[in-house]
Protein backbone atom coordinates (compact mmCIF):
# COMPACT_ATOMS: atom_id res chain seq x y z
CA UNK A 1 0.00 0.00 0.00
CA UNK A 2 2.79 2.79 1.06
CA UNK A 3 4.60 1.78 -2.27
CA UNK A 4 1.81 2.18 -4.51
CA UNK A 5 1.15 5.32 -2.70
CA UNK A 6 4.54 6.48 -3.25
CA UNK A 7 4.39 6.32 -6.56
CA UNK A 8 1.20 8.00 -6.94
CA UNK A 9 2.30 10.63 -5.17
CA UNK A 10 6.03 10.92 -7.78
CA UNK A 11 3.96 11.75 -10.91
CA UNK A 12 3.51 15.09 -9.35
CA UNK A 13 7.44 15.48 -8.86
CA UNK A 14 8.24 17.12 -12.32
CA UNK A 15 5.52 19.65 -11.56
CA UNK A 16 7.00 20.38 -8.20
CA UNK A 17 10.21 21.14 -9.54
CA UNK A 18 8.79 23.27 -12.51
CA UNK A 19 6.86 25.40 -9.73
CA UNK A 20 10.50 25.99 -7.43
CA UNK A 21 12.02 27.24 -10.98
CA UNK A 22 9.19 29.32 -11.52
CA UNK A 23 8.52 30.91 -8.43
CA UNK A 24 12.95 31.30 -7.65
CA UNK A 25 13.06 33.34 -11.25
CA UNK A 26 10.37 35.76 -10.12
CA UNK A 27 11.90 36.32 -6.49
CA UNK A 28 12.70 39.73 -5.22
CA UNK A 29 12.74 39.16 -1.56
CA UNK A 30 10.93 36.61 0.78
CA UNK A 31 9.01 39.76 2.43
CA UNK A 32 7.71 41.34 -0.84
CA UNK A 33 5.06 39.48 -2.57
CA UNK A 34 6.26 37.15 -5.35
CA UNK A 35 4.29 37.72 -8.73
CA UNK A 36 3.50 34.64 -10.60
CA UNK A 37 3.68 30.68 -10.32
CA UNK A 38 1.13 28.28 -9.77
CA UNK A 39 -0.17 26.69 -6.66
CA UNK A 40 -0.87 22.75 -6.30
CA UNK A 41 -3.48 22.51 -3.73
CA UNK A 42 -5.09 19.12 -2.79
CA UNK A 43 -9.18 19.14 -2.99
CA UNK A 44 -10.23 17.98 0.07
CA UNK A 45 -12.72 16.31 0.95
CA UNK A 46 -12.44 14.40 -1.93
CA UNK A 47 -14.06 15.45 -5.70
CA UNK A 48 -16.44 18.14 -5.57
CA UNK A 49 -19.97 17.53 -7.20
CA UNK A 50 -19.82 21.20 -8.50
CA UNK A 51 -18.49 24.64 -8.18
CA UNK A 52 -20.19 26.52 -6.98
CA UNK A 53 -21.47 26.59 -2.80
CA UNK A 54 -24.47 28.89 -3.54
CA UNK A 55 -26.83 25.80 -2.87
CA UNK A 56 -24.14 22.94 -2.32
CA UNK A 57 -22.50 23.46 0.86
CA UNK A 58 -20.11 20.39 0.59
CA UNK A 59 -16.60 21.44 1.94
CA UNK A 60 -14.68 21.06 -1.25
CA UNK A 61 -16.98 23.21 -3.27
CA UNK A 62 -16.86 25.94 -0.81
CA UNK A 63 -13.16 25.49 -0.81
CA UNK A 64 -12.70 25.72 -4.20
CA UNK A 65 -15.89 28.11 -5.29
CA UNK A 66 -14.74 30.88 -2.47
CA UNK A 67 -11.94 31.27 -4.66
CA UNK A 68 -14.10 32.26 -7.89
CA UNK A 69 -16.62 34.26 -6.68
CA UNK A 70 -16.57 37.31 -3.66
CA UNK A 71 -19.33 37.65 -0.85
CA UNK A 72 -21.16 40.97 0.44
CA UNK A 73 -18.65 40.76 3.55
CA UNK A 74 -15.85 38.88 4.84
CA UNK A 75 -14.46 37.57 8.10
CA UNK A 76 -11.37 38.97 9.84
CA UNK A 77 -9.31 38.08 12.64
CA UNK A 78 -11.91 38.15 15.92
CA UNK A 79 -14.99 37.41 13.90
CA UNK A 80 -14.96 40.98 12.47
CA UNK A 81 -16.94 41.55 9.62
CA UNK A 82 -15.01 43.63 6.76
CA UNK A 83 -16.08 44.73 3.31
CA UNK A 84 -16.06 42.75 -0.20
CA UNK A 85 -18.66 43.28 -2.74
CA UNK A 86 -20.41 45.60 -0.50
CA UNK A 87 -18.24 48.84 1.11
CA UNK A 88 -20.48 49.77 3.77
CA UNK A 89 -23.42 48.63 5.44
CA UNK A 90 -26.11 50.16 7.86
CA UNK A 91 -28.68 48.72 10.29
CA UNK A 92 -31.53 50.97 11.15
CA UNK A 93 -31.67 52.14 14.49
CA UNK A 94 -35.04 49.79 14.80
CA UNK A 95 -33.13 46.68 13.75
CA UNK A 96 -35.44 46.36 10.35
CA UNK A 97 -33.30 47.41 7.47
CA UNK A 98 -30.10 46.85 6.48
CA UNK A 99 -28.33 49.21 3.57
CA UNK A 100 -25.40 48.31 1.75
CA UNK A 101 -23.49 50.02 -0.97
CA UNK A 102 -22.17 47.80 -3.14
CA UNK A 103 -18.57 48.26 -4.98
CA UNK A 104 -18.61 50.03 -8.09
CA UNK A 105 -16.94 48.65 -11.28
CA UNK A 106 -16.96 45.06 -10.58
CA UNK A 107 -17.66 42.55 -13.65
CA UNK A 108 -18.74 39.19 -13.97
CA UNK A 109 -15.77 36.89 -15.17
CA UNK A 110 -17.66 37.22 -18.60
CA UNK A 111 -17.32 41.15 -18.69
CA UNK A 112 -21.19 41.88 -17.57
CA UNK A 113 -21.53 44.34 -14.59
CA UNK A 114 -22.36 42.89 -10.95
CA UNK A 115 -25.32 45.06 -10.08
CA UNK A 116 -28.04 44.97 -6.99
CA UNK A 117 -30.32 42.78 -9.54
CA UNK A 118 -27.48 39.74 -9.11
CA UNK A 119 -28.02 40.03 -5.07
CA UNK A 120 -31.73 40.43 -5.38
CA UNK A 121 -31.89 37.32 -7.62
CA UNK A 122 -29.44 35.19 -5.56
CA UNK A 123 -31.45 36.29 -2.23
CA UNK A 124 -34.86 34.96 -3.99
CA UNK A 125 -34.30 32.48 -6.45
CA UNK A 126 -31.16 30.78 -4.95
CA UNK A 127 -30.84 31.29 -0.76
CA UNK A 128 -34.84 31.23 -0.31
CA UNK A 129 -35.32 27.89 -2.08
CA UNK A 130 -32.32 25.60 -2.52
CA UNK A 131 -29.82 26.80 0.02
CA UNK A 132 -30.16 24.14 3.20
CA UNK A 133 -29.98 26.85 5.47
CA UNK A 134 -30.97 29.79 3.75
CA UNK A 135 -34.59 29.86 5.09
CA UNK A 136 -33.61 29.96 8.47
CA UNK A 137 -31.06 32.10 7.92
CA UNK A 138 -33.30 35.08 6.40
CA UNK A 139 -36.17 34.34 7.81
CA UNK A 140 -36.82 37.81 9.41
CA UNK A 141 -36.35 39.04 5.36
CA UNK A 142 -39.61 40.21 3.89
CA UNK A 143 -38.30 41.92 1.21
CA UNK A 144 -34.65 42.99 -0.91
CA UNK A 145 -35.13 46.23 -2.36
CA UNK A 146 -32.59 47.53 -5.05
CA UNK A 147 -32.54 51.99 -5.19
CA UNK A 148 -30.45 51.88 -8.20
CA UNK A 149 -27.33 49.39 -9.75
CA UNK A 150 -25.36 50.10 -6.55
CA UNK A 151 -27.31 49.75 -3.12
CA UNK A 152 -29.27 46.73 -1.78
CA UNK A 153 -31.77 46.79 0.84
CA UNK A 154 -32.36 44.06 2.96
CA UNK A 155 -36.12 44.81 4.83
CA UNK A 156 -36.74 42.87 8.21
CA UNK A 157 -39.93 41.65 9.63
CA UNK A 158 -38.13 42.23 13.01
CA UNK A 159 -34.16 42.61 14.25
CA UNK A 160 -32.03 39.64 13.08
CA UNK A 161 -28.85 39.00 14.56
CA UNK A 162 -27.84 36.16 12.04
CA UNK A 163 -28.02 38.01 8.61
CA UNK A 164 -24.67 39.85 8.74
CA UNK A 165 -22.78 36.55 9.81
CA UNK A 166 -24.03 34.90 7.00
CA UNK A 167 -22.93 37.01 3.83
CA UNK A 168 -19.37 35.51 3.11
CA UNK A 169 -18.63 33.78 -0.12
CA UNK A 170 -18.45 30.56 1.51
CA UNK A 171 -22.18 30.94 2.83
CA UNK A 172 -24.35 33.42 0.71
CA UNK A 173 -22.79 33.26 -2.74
CA UNK A 174 -24.16 35.52 -5.16
CA UNK A 175 -24.63 34.18 -8.96
CA UNK A 176 -24.88 35.98 -11.99
CA UNK A 177 -28.49 36.85 -12.91
CA UNK A 178 -28.37 36.74 -16.18
CA UNK A 179 -26.83 33.02 -16.41
CA UNK A 180 -29.23 31.74 -13.57
CA UNK A 181 -32.54 33.60 -14.38
CA UNK A 182 -35.44 31.00 -15.90
CA UNK A 183 -33.08 28.09 -15.19
CA UNK A 184 -33.15 24.71 -12.92
CA UNK A 185 -30.79 26.87 -10.35
CA UNK A 186 -29.35 22.91 -8.77
CA UNK A 187 -28.75 21.66 -12.41
CA UNK A 188 -27.71 24.96 -14.44
CA UNK A 189 -24.41 23.78 -16.84
CA UNK A 190 -23.01 26.91 -15.34
CA UNK A 191 -23.02 25.17 -11.36
CA UNK A 192 -19.57 23.21 -13.56
CA UNK A 193 -18.33 26.02 -15.05
CA UNK A 194 -18.83 28.69 -12.87
CA UNK A 195 -18.89 32.53 -13.77
CA UNK A 196 -18.04 34.95 -10.53
CA UNK A 197 -16.40 37.68 -9.61
CA UNK A 198 -13.55 36.56 -7.44
CA UNK A 199 -9.68 36.41 -7.81
CA UNK A 200 -9.71 33.36 -9.88
CA UNK A 201 -11.81 32.63 -12.62
CA UNK A 202 -12.72 28.62 -14.15
CA UNK A 203 -10.01 27.37 -16.59
CA UNK A 204 -10.82 23.61 -16.81
CA UNK A 205 -11.82 20.37 -15.41
CA UNK A 206 -10.51 17.60 -16.04
CA UNK A 207 -12.62 14.73 -13.90
CA UNK A 208 -11.08 12.65 -11.66
CA UNK A 209 -7.99 14.32 -11.71
CA UNK A 210 -7.64 18.02 -11.30
CA UNK A 211 -9.48 21.55 -11.37
CA UNK A 212 -7.74 24.55 -12.82
CA UNK A 213 -8.25 28.23 -12.12
CA UNK A 214 -6.28 31.30 -13.49
CA UNK A 215 -5.89 34.50 -12.40
CA UNK A 216 -8.24 37.16 -13.01
CA UNK A 217 -6.99 40.37 -15.10
CA UNK A 218 -9.66 42.31 -14.34
CA UNK A 219 -10.39 41.87 -10.36
CA UNK A 220 -11.61 44.40 -8.13
CA UNK A 221 -8.93 44.11 -5.77
CA UNK A 222 -6.35 46.33 -8.29
CA UNK A 223 -2.79 43.84 -8.33
CA UNK A 224 -4.32 41.10 -6.89
CA UNK A 225 -4.35 37.85 -6.92
CA UNK A 226 -0.59 37.41 -7.26
CA UNK A 227 -0.19 33.90 -8.03
CA UNK A 228 -1.32 32.90 -12.12
CA UNK A 229 -2.70 29.72 -11.36
CA UNK A 230 -4.54 27.33 -8.84
CA UNK A 231 -4.40 23.43 -9.92
CA UNK A 232 -6.54 21.57 -7.47
CA UNK A 233 -5.31 17.86 -7.38
CA UNK A 234 -7.60 15.11 -7.09
CA UNK A 235 -5.97 12.76 -4.84
CA UNK A 236 -7.97 10.00 -3.04
CA UNK A 237 -5.59 7.81 -0.99
CA UNK A 238 -4.00 9.89 2.28
CA UNK A 239 -1.32 8.35 1.93
CA UNK A 240 -0.48 9.37 -1.24
CA UNK A 241 -1.19 13.35 -0.15
CA UNK A 242 1.23 13.13 2.36
CA UNK A 243 3.50 12.08 0.18
CA UNK A 244 2.75 14.71 -1.94
CA UNK A 245 3.09 17.37 0.63
CA UNK A 246 6.77 15.78 1.54
CA UNK A 247 8.14 15.93 -2.11
CA UNK A 248 7.10 19.73 -2.69
CA UNK A 249 4.28 18.65 -5.61
CA UNK A 250 1.14 19.64 -3.37
CA UNK A 251 1.71 23.04 -1.36
CA UNK A 252 -1.46 24.01 -0.04
CA UNK A 253 -4.34 21.73 1.43
CA UNK A 254 -7.41 22.49 4.11
CA UNK A 255 -10.10 20.63 5.83
CA UNK A 256 -7.70 18.21 7.42
CA UNK A 257 -5.80 16.98 4.11
CA UNK A 258 -3.57 14.35 5.57
CA UNK A 259 -4.34 11.66 7.67
CA UNK A 260 -4.38 12.17 11.69
CA UNK A 261 -1.94 9.34 11.14
CA UNK A 262 0.27 12.17 9.60
CA UNK A 263 -0.02 14.90 11.59
CA UNK A 264 2.90 14.12 14.22
CA UNK A 265 4.96 13.42 11.13
CA UNK A 266 3.84 17.03 9.19
CA UNK A 267 4.32 19.00 12.46
CA UNK A 268 8.18 17.78 12.62
CA UNK A 269 8.83 18.84 9.06
CA UNK A 270 10.19 22.01 8.27
CA UNK A 271 9.08 22.44 4.92
CA UNK A 272 5.63 22.45 5.88
CA UNK A 273 3.60 24.64 8.23
CA UNK A 274 0.19 23.28 10.13
CA UNK A 275 -2.04 25.64 11.07
CA UNK A 276 -5.13 25.19 13.13
CA UNK A 277 -6.59 28.49 13.02
CA UNK A 278 -9.19 29.38 10.69
CA UNK A 279 -12.13 26.92 10.98
CA UNK A 280 -13.72 29.16 14.40
CA UNK A 281 -16.50 29.71 11.85
CA UNK A 282 -17.13 26.84 10.29
CA UNK A 283 -17.29 24.84 13.85
CA UNK A 284 -16.45 21.67 12.82
CA UNK A 285 -18.64 18.10 13.64
CA UNK A 286 -18.92 14.20 13.32
CA UNK A 287 -22.58 13.57 13.95
CA UNK A 288 -24.92 10.22 14.02
CA UNK A 289 -28.04 11.22 12.27
CA UNK A 290 -30.98 8.47 12.71
CA UNK A 291 -33.69 8.43 9.44
CA UNK A 292 -36.89 8.61 11.95
CA UNK A 293 -39.66 8.49 9.39
CA UNK A 294 -39.38 4.85 9.60
CA UNK A 295 -38.25 2.01 12.28
CA UNK A 296 -36.79 1.23 14.66
CA UNK A 297 -35.04 4.81 14.49
CA UNK A 298 -38.84 6.29 14.58
CA UNK A 299 -38.88 5.46 18.46
CA UNK A 300 -36.75 7.54 20.48
CA UNK A 301 -36.11 5.32 23.14
CA UNK A 302 -33.89 3.11 20.41
CA UNK A 303 -32.38 6.38 19.28
CA UNK A 304 -31.25 7.10 23.11
CA UNK A 305 -30.32 3.41 23.35
CA UNK A 306 -27.37 4.12 20.51
CA UNK A 307 -25.99 6.68 22.17
CA UNK A 308 -25.73 5.27 25.39
CA UNK A 309 -24.18 2.27 23.56
CA UNK A 310 -21.26 4.52 21.69
CA UNK A 311 -18.06 5.84 24.69
CA UNK A 312 -17.52 8.80 23.05
CA UNK A 313 -13.50 9.09 25.39
CA UNK A 314 -12.87 6.24 23.76
CA UNK A 315 -13.61 6.70 19.88
CA UNK A 316 -11.94 10.27 20.49
CA UNK A 317 -8.19 8.25 20.88
CA UNK A 318 -9.00 5.37 18.89
CA UNK A 319 -10.30 7.66 16.10
CA UNK A 320 -8.51 10.93 16.17
CA UNK A 321 -5.68 9.95 18.81
CA UNK A 322 -7.34 12.50 20.79
CA UNK A 323 -7.66 15.45 18.67
CA UNK A 324 -11.49 15.24 18.36
CA UNK A 325 -13.42 16.20 21.57
CA UNK A 326 -16.70 14.30 22.41
CA UNK A 327 -19.89 15.62 21.58
CA UNK A 328 -22.66 17.20 24.48
CA UNK A 329 -24.97 19.16 21.69
CA UNK A 330 -25.60 20.29 18.42
CA UNK A 331 -24.32 23.92 18.91
CA UNK A 332 -20.31 23.25 19.60
CA UNK A 333 -18.63 24.21 23.06
CA UNK A 334 -16.61 26.39 21.14
CA UNK A 335 -19.48 28.37 20.08
CA UNK A 336 -19.63 29.91 23.70
CA UNK A 337 -22.28 32.76 23.43
CA UNK A 338 -25.15 30.00 22.49
CA UNK A 339 -23.81 26.68 24.11
CA UNK A 340 -25.11 25.40 27.10
CA UNK A 341 -24.27 22.35 29.08
CA UNK A 342 -26.94 21.96 30.84
CA UNK A 343 -28.90 19.37 28.57
CA UNK A 344 -29.91 16.37 28.87
CA UNK A 345 -26.86 13.58 28.30
CA UNK A 346 -26.19 10.12 27.24
CA UNK A 347 -23.05 8.74 29.13
CA UNK A 348 -21.88 6.09 27.63
CA UNK A 349 -23.90 2.80 29.51
CA UNK A 350 -24.62 -0.40 27.60
CA UNK A 351 -26.34 -1.54 30.68
CA UNK A 352 -29.05 1.81 30.22
CA UNK A 353 -29.31 1.21 26.51
CA UNK A 354 -29.85 -2.85 26.61
CA UNK A 355 -32.73 -1.78 28.94
CA UNK A 356 -33.57 1.15 26.43
CA UNK A 357 -34.48 -1.49 24.01
CA UNK A 358 -35.79 -4.25 25.57
CA UNK A 359 -38.19 -1.52 26.73
CA UNK A 360 -38.90 -0.82 22.58
CA UNK A 361 -39.92 -4.70 22.32
CA UNK A 362 -36.63 -5.25 20.71
CA UNK A 363 -35.28 -7.99 22.70
CA UNK A 364 -32.59 -10.33 22.31
CA UNK A 365 -33.18 -13.41 19.54
CA UNK A 366 -31.56 -16.67 20.24
CA UNK A 367 -28.66 -15.44 18.34
CA UNK A 368 -28.43 -12.82 20.43
CA UNK A 369 -29.06 -10.45 17.55
CA UNK A 370 -31.99 -7.56 18.40
CA UNK A 371 -32.20 -5.66 14.84
CA UNK A 372 -30.29 -5.39 11.71
CA UNK A 373 -29.79 -2.00 9.97
CA UNK A 374 -27.24 -0.50 7.61
CA UNK A 375 -25.01 2.71 8.32
CA UNK A 376 -23.70 4.61 5.25
CA UNK A 377 -21.21 6.75 5.94
CA UNK A 378 -20.25 10.25 4.56
CA UNK A 379 -17.57 9.55 1.63
CA UNK A 380 -14.95 11.93 2.84
CA UNK A 381 -12.34 10.05 3.10
CA UNK A 382 -10.93 7.20 5.37
CA UNK A 383 -11.97 9.20 8.60
CA UNK A 384 -15.11 8.57 8.40
CA UNK A 385 -15.18 5.08 7.65
CA UNK A 386 -13.60 4.59 10.91
CA UNK A 387 -15.99 6.16 12.65
CA UNK A 388 -18.75 4.22 11.20
CA UNK A 389 -16.49 1.15 12.20
CA UNK A 390 -16.37 2.11 15.90
CA UNK A 391 -19.69 2.73 15.46
CA UNK A 392 -20.45 -0.50 13.96
CA UNK A 393 -18.42 -2.29 17.14
CA UNK A 394 -20.29 -0.53 19.54
CA UNK A 395 -23.51 -1.09 18.60
CA UNK A 396 -22.79 -5.21 18.35
CA UNK A 397 -22.16 -5.69 21.91
CA UNK A 398 -25.67 -4.43 22.77
CA UNK A 399 -27.39 -6.41 19.83
CA UNK A 400 -27.75 -3.85 16.62
CA UNK A 401 -26.13 -5.73 14.02
CA UNK A 402 -24.77 -3.09 11.61
CA UNK A 403 -23.97 -3.52 8.04
CA UNK A 404 -21.57 -0.16 7.12
CA UNK A 405 -22.34 0.79 3.08
CA UNK A 406 -20.01 2.81 1.33
CA UNK A 407 -20.11 4.84 -1.89
CA UNK A 408 -19.21 7.85 -3.79
CA UNK A 409 -20.29 11.12 -2.55
CA UNK A 410 -23.08 11.65 -5.32
CA UNK A 411 -25.26 8.82 -4.19
CA UNK A 412 -24.64 9.55 -0.39
CA UNK A 413 -26.25 13.12 -1.30
CA UNK A 414 -29.12 10.78 -3.17
CA UNK A 415 -29.06 7.76 -0.82
CA UNK A 416 -29.98 10.60 2.03
CA UNK A 417 -31.46 13.80 0.58
CA UNK A 418 -33.23 12.10 -2.54
CA UNK A 419 -34.34 8.91 -1.49
CA UNK A 420 -34.64 9.15 2.40
CA UNK A 421 -33.23 5.03 1.78
CA UNK A 422 -31.41 4.78 5.37
CA UNK A 423 -31.19 3.78 8.07
CA UNK A 424 -28.48 5.66 10.23
CA UNK A 425 -25.73 7.99 9.01
CA UNK A 426 -21.91 9.08 9.95
CA UNK A 427 -21.87 12.41 8.65
CA UNK A 428 -20.39 16.11 8.75
CA UNK A 429 -21.90 19.06 10.32
CA UNK A 430 -20.34 22.42 10.61
CA UNK A 431 -22.10 25.44 12.79
CA UNK A 432 -21.32 28.71 10.54
CA UNK A 433 -20.81 31.08 13.55
CA UNK A 434 -24.27 30.85 14.33
CA UNK A 435 -26.82 28.23 15.43
CA UNK A 436 -29.58 29.89 13.80
CA UNK A 437 -27.28 29.48 10.50
CA UNK A 438 -25.35 25.57 11.24
CA UNK A 439 -28.00 23.91 13.90
CA UNK A 440 -31.99 25.04 12.60
CA UNK A 441 -31.62 23.39 9.01
CA UNK A 442 -31.01 19.66 11.19
CA UNK A 443 -34.09 20.23 13.65
CA UNK A 444 -36.88 23.05 11.54
CA UNK A 445 -39.56 20.80 9.73
CA UNK A 446 -39.13 23.50 6.88
CA UNK A 447 -35.84 22.20 6.07
CA UNK A 448 -37.04 18.94 5.11
CA UNK A 449 -35.96 19.89 1.06
CA UNK A 450 -36.11 17.19 -1.11
CA UNK A 451 -32.47 17.27 -3.02
CA UNK A 452 -30.97 19.69 -0.83
CA UNK A 453 -27.59 18.48 0.90
CA UNK A 454 -27.17 19.17 4.51
CA UNK A 455 -30.80 20.07 5.14
CA UNK A 456 -33.28 17.67 7.41
CA UNK A 457 -32.12 14.52 6.18
CA UNK A 458 -33.20 12.46 8.75
CA UNK A 459 -37.24 13.98 8.10
CA UNK A 460 -37.46 14.96 12.11
CA UNK A 461 -40.64 17.12 12.53
CA UNK A 462 -41.80 18.22 16.52
CA UNK A 463 -44.23 21.59 16.93
CA UNK A 464 -42.30 22.63 19.59
CA UNK A 465 -39.39 22.27 18.07
CA UNK A 466 -40.91 24.36 15.16
CA UNK A 467 -42.18 26.66 17.87
CA UNK A 468 -38.89 27.45 19.27
CA UNK A 469 -36.90 27.91 16.23
CA UNK A 470 -39.87 30.45 14.21
CA UNK A 471 -39.44 32.32 17.97
CA UNK A 472 -35.45 32.66 17.89
CA UNK A 473 -35.93 33.89 14.41
CA UNK A 474 -38.38 36.93 15.92
CA UNK A 475 -36.61 37.28 18.96
CA UNK A 476 -36.63 41.00 19.89
CA UNK A 477 -33.42 41.16 21.52
CA UNK A 478 -30.19 39.48 20.94
CA UNK A 479 -30.08 38.19 24.83
CA UNK A 480 -33.82 36.15 24.33
CA UNK A 481 -32.16 35.12 20.83
CA UNK A 482 -29.44 33.08 22.50
CA UNK A 483 -31.94 32.02 25.30
CA UNK A 484 -34.29 30.27 22.82
CA UNK A 485 -31.25 28.75 21.47
CA UNK A 486 -30.64 27.05 24.62
CA UNK A 487 -34.02 25.65 24.83
CA UNK A 488 -33.62 24.38 21.48
CA UNK A 489 -30.52 22.69 22.28
CA UNK A 490 -32.53 21.15 25.36
CA UNK A 491 -35.10 20.14 23.09
CA UNK A 492 -32.47 18.72 20.65
CA UNK A 493 -30.63 16.49 23.30
CA UNK A 494 -34.41 15.40 24.49
CA UNK A 495 -35.62 13.85 20.97
CA UNK A 496 -32.12 13.28 19.51
CA UNK A 497 -33.02 12.40 15.66
CA UNK A 498 -29.15 13.23 15.54
CA UNK A 499 -26.23 13.46 18.54
CA UNK A 500 -22.87 14.71 17.85
CA UNK A 501 -20.01 12.32 18.60
CA UNK A 502 -17.12 14.76 18.04
CA UNK A 503 -16.09 18.24 17.91
CA UNK A 504 -13.19 18.38 15.35
CA UNK A 505 -9.63 20.14 15.64
CA UNK A 506 -9.23 20.68 11.83
CA UNK A 507 -6.52 21.70 9.95
CA UNK A 508 -4.48 23.13 6.92
CA UNK A 509 -1.13 22.19 6.14
CA UNK A 510 0.94 24.38 3.50
CA UNK A 511 4.37 24.43 2.27
CA UNK A 512 6.71 26.71 4.60
CA UNK A 513 7.27 28.22 0.91
CA UNK A 514 3.53 29.82 1.22
CA UNK A 515 2.94 32.95 2.27
CA UNK A 516 0.12 35.78 2.36
CA UNK A 517 -2.77 33.20 3.58
CA UNK A 518 -5.89 34.32 5.26
CA UNK A 519 -5.91 34.49 9.16
CA UNK A 520 -9.93 35.04 9.78
CA UNK A 521 -12.17 33.09 11.26
CA UNK A 522 -13.26 31.67 8.09
CA UNK A 523 -9.75 31.40 6.43
CA UNK A 524 -9.88 28.13 5.82
CA UNK A 525 -11.93 29.27 2.94
CA UNK A 526 -9.68 32.39 2.27
CA UNK A 527 -9.99 33.62 -1.18
CA UNK A 528 -5.68 33.27 -1.37
CA UNK A 529 -6.06 36.34 -3.67
CA UNK A 530 -2.96 37.71 -1.21
CA UNK A 531 -1.06 34.39 -1.17
CA UNK A 532 2.56 34.01 -2.95
CA UNK A 533 4.98 31.30 -3.47
CA UNK A 534 8.56 32.46 -2.17
CA UNK A 535 11.78 30.55 -3.85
Amino acid sequence: MRLHSLRSAARYLPLAFALSALAAAGASSAQTPVRGGTLVVVSQPGEPAVLTAAFNQQGAVAAISTKIFDGLLHFGENWKLEPELATSWETSKDGKEIRFKLRPGVKWHDGKPFTSADVKFSFEEVWLKVHPRGRSTFAAVEAVETPDPLTVVFRLRNPSGVILSALNSGESQIVPRHLYEGTDIVRNPWNAKPVGTGPFRFKEWVRGDRIVLERNPDYWDAGKPYLDQLVYRIIPDATARYAAFETGAIQYGVLSPISINDLERAQKNKSLRVEFKGYEWLASSNVLEFNVRKPPFNDVRVRRAVAHAIDLQAMSKVTTRGVGKPGTSPVLSTQTRFYTPDLPLYPFDPKQAERLLDEAGLPRKPDGTRFAVTLDWLPFGENYQRYGEFVKQSLRRVGIDVTLRGQDLPQFMRRVYSQNDFDLIVTHRAGFGDPQIGTDRLFWSKTILKDVPWSNGSGYSNPAMDGLIEAAHEAPTEERRIELYRKIQRQAQTDLPNFTLLENRMYTIASARLHGLGTGVDAAYDSLKNAWLAP
